[in-house]
């Protein structure tokens, strides 16, 4: 900061300036009002944090709690703003997305699907899975992706919440399936995309970045397997901060933010599957806390109405694959 304000001085010193030093100048100020904030600030609804990227260390401050900066910036400037999305509600309900708005006086309406989802779509939810935190799930969820890549003939996502969860699979898997393979990370997300739509029985293994933004219609895409609920990594700095404000509140994070939100993430990975209303296939989710665990239930109601089955011929069936 003190090498900054120098480069500014000595800016300011030099007559008949040219107009790129004084671009330069100001640059220089606005990158000092934000290191001060960075470094110095006391605001309490921010988190402060860091990460190393490469060689690179990045520094970021990130609101804690959204509702009151969209509220003055946003909703109070227009007398009408209409929000929409496929994966605004989670039960059903629209609080969730209101609180963390922070939408005082709306109108809402839940329209019906564009999609036949009880015919189009197939959600397997296999039996007999280890916990996710158990040493044999791994194992027993490649099993689970092999047979399934097998009677859908590739032409898949692999869905995982992490990179490390990610490459384990995708190593178990490489060298038992005659399809071709797609990792993240060993190419730009574009380069990827493109690929695996131009590949006959392509399957890609990704994380979050392709759980949304991702349109692959048509039979190249015709399962999407996920791995598990996408939780948030609690140890997140943002996580971390939002789960200790609503703690302070006397709130529950954990059925007010972190269900939730590991809700509309799975709505938005599954809404890869059908773009089209011709579009058809299986989803499948290899966590069998959706099925054992009291808040699995939520996430059942709040996803489209599939027909659902824990039962592989079904799904062979669905397929259009031979028993």
């Amino acid at each position: 900061m003190d090498a900054l304000k120098g480069l500014e001085t000595e800016f300011a010193a030099v007559t008949q300036k040219p107009e790129e030093l004084t671009r330069l100048a100001r640059r220089s100020f606005e990158l000092r009002q934000e290191m001060t904030f960075l470094f110095e600030s006391n605001e309490r609804n921010f988190v402060y944090w860091f990460e190393r990227r490469n060689k690179g260390v990045f520094l970021a401050a990130t609101p804690i709690d959204v509702s009151q900066i969209l509220r003055e910036r946003l909703f109070e400037q227009f007398d009408t703003v209409v929000m929409t999305s496929a994966t605004l509600t989670v039960g059903g309900r629209f609080d969730y997305i209101k609180q963390r708005l922070g939408l005082d006086h709306v109108k809402e309406r839940t329209l019906p699907p564009e999609f036949q989802y009880g015919e189009q779509v197939l959600l397997y939810l296999p039996q007999r899975m280890p916990d996710v935190r158990d040493a044999g799930f791994q194992a027993k969820a490649a099993e689970e992706i092999l047979r399934l890549l097998e009677l859908s003939e590739g032409r898949a996502f692999c869905l995982f919440t992490s990179y490390s969860q990610m490459n384990e699979l995708f190593e178990r898997v490489r060298a038992r399936v005659p399809f071709p393979l797609l990792l993240q990370g060993t190419s730009p997300r574009s380069v990827l995309l493109e690929r695996f739509k131009n590949t006959a029985g392509a399957v890609l293994f990704a994380t979050a970045s392709f759980w949304q933004g991702v349109d692959v219609p048509g039979e190249q895409l015709s399962c999407v397997i996920v791995d598990r609920l996408p939780f948030a990594v609690p140890s997140d700095p943002i996580v971390a901060a939002r789960v200790q404000a609503l703690q302070e509140d006397g709130r529950n994070p954990f059925s007010e933010f972190q269900v939730p939100q590991a809700v509309l993430a799975l709505k938005q990975g599954f809404g890869r599957l059908i773009r089209t209303k011709t579009d058809r296939g299986v989803l499948a989710l290899l966590d069998s806390r959706i099925q054992r665990m009291a808040y699995g239930k939520i996430f059942l109601e709040s996803l489209p109405k599939y027909k659902i089955t824990t039962n592989l011929a079904e799904v062979s069936r669905f397929l259009g694959k031979k028993k």
